[in-house]
């Protein structure tokens, strides 16, 4: 869509520019100026305005410093640290332990006491397309339990699982032994804390939990903290799964 243009410049919707400029998604853009947590040019946004770029914008205490070369980078989140920025009884905050030159956003949250692969970008249409649920993007994850891992355990896990807090039943998924109390699954759906509560449905506790693979993109040999580039043919594949072009 062509953007509209006002007093001789172009100007698009605040909330595709936030996104663009990887603040995040622009769902949450709508939420975080409709709360009021966006200023322009020192005035609380409205939703639906237009800006061009060139005005001060402050998006949740932040200045917004324009788009930025797109960056996709595979992170090694350790266990502890809390997917959040706001969160001040946090001890161990996402945007306090990753730094990089430019501001970049989660696609994909782990809880606090699991371990692995989270995808950091400051490309917002990518993340939108990575969050949405329809899509049936792959995560794999290892999993070690309090017990015994049993062929009844692991085809009920596979079968899809009735969650009775969140009232509703997960989708079939991969799932193989890897050990005497360990699983690799396959999830193409991302439920607040889908697998502890699948297993806590067959009587069995998580003891630890680590996201190996997001769609085409491996954890690798990455150490807990470090963090990797994407890019080449693994980025260009990670772009055509999500179904978007990359940049």
């Amino acid at each position: 869509m062509q953007e509209k243009r006002e007093n001789g410049e172009n100007k698009e919707r605040l909330n595709k520019y936030l996104a663009a400029c990887g603040v995040c998604s622009r769902r949450d853009a709508d939420c975080w100026i409709a709360e009021g947590r966006v200023t322009v040019d020192g005035k609380t946004a409205a939703v639906g305005m237009r800006v061009s770029g060139r005005e001060k914008i402050v998006a949740d205490g932040k200045a917004v410093t324009g788009k930025e070369r797109k960056a996709v980078l595979a992170y090694y989140k350790p266990v502890g640290v809390v997917c959040t920025e706001r969160d001040r009884h946090a001890q161990r905050k996402i945007s306090d332990e990753f730094r990089y030159p430019v501001r970049l956003a989660y696609a994909g949250r782990l809880d606090k006491e699991s371990e692995g692969l989270l995808l950091m970008t400051n490309d917002g249409k990518l993340i939108e397309a990575m969050m949405r649920g329809a899509n049936g993007h792959e995560k794999e994850y290892v999993v070690r339990v309090d017990r015994e891992v049993t062929d009844e355990f692991l085809t009920g896990l596979s079968e899809g699982v009735y969650l009775e807090e969140l009232k509703v039943t997960t989708k079939k998924c991969e799932v193989r032994k890897s050990g005497k109390y360990t699983f690799t699954i396959v999830l193409t759906q991302g439920m607040n804390r889908q697998i502890r509560r699948m297993a806590e449905t067959f009587g069995y506790r998580v003891r630890a939990l680590k996201r190996v693979r997001v769609m085409n993109v491996n954890l690798a040999n990455l150490k807990p903290g470090e963090y990797r580039a994407v890019e080449g043919e693994e980025l260009r594949q990670l772009y055509s799964q999500a179904g978007i072009e990359g940049e």
